[in-house]
C-alpha cells in the first residue's frame, strides 16, 4: 500500500509535469498527404489517434481511409514542432496554432487531422 505522503509527491509531480507539447505529423509515405495536429501532450496524443485509428474509428475519414489502406507502416509519425514553455498551467492553445498554422503554411500538402 502506497503512503499518502508518496501519494501526495506524485500527483503533485504529475501535475507539475512538462509534457511536450507541439505540432504532431501524421505523414503518408504513399501519397505524400500529411496530417498535421496540435497538441498539450505529443505521447498521448499519438496514442488516442492511434487508437483512433486501430478502431476505424479517426473523425478524419481521408486519414482513416489511408490508414485502412497503408496501416500503420504506411506512416511516417513525428513532432515538427516543439513548442518550448515555462508554466505547464498556462493555456497554450493560440501559441500551438499558430505553430500549426506556420507549419500548414510551409507545406502545400499538409491538411489539418481535426477540424
Amino acid at each position: 500500500m502506497m503512503d499518502t505522503k508518496r501519494k501526495k509527491e506524485l500527483l503533485e509531480a504529475y501535475k507539475n509535469r512538462h509534457p511536450e507539447m507541439g505540432v504532431i505529423s501524421y505523414r503518408c509515405k504513399e501519397t505524400g498527404e500529411v496530417f498535421l495536429g496540435i497538441s498539450k501532450d505529443t505521447k498521448s496524443a499519438f496514442n488516442s489517434n492511434n487508437m483512433k485509428l486501430a478502431a476505424n474509428w479517426h473523425p478524419n475519414k481521408r486519414l482513416q481511409e489511408l490508414w485502412n489502406k497503408y496501416g500503420s507502416e504506411g506512416f511516417e509519425l513525428s513532432v515538427i514542432k516543439v513548442l518550448k514553455y515555462d508554466d505547464p498551467h498556462e493555456d497554450y492553445t493560440a501559441k500551438l496554432e499558430s505553430l500549426r498554422e506556420q507549419c500548414l503554411a510551409a507545406d502545400p500538402n499538409a491538411r489539418r487531422i481535426w477540424r
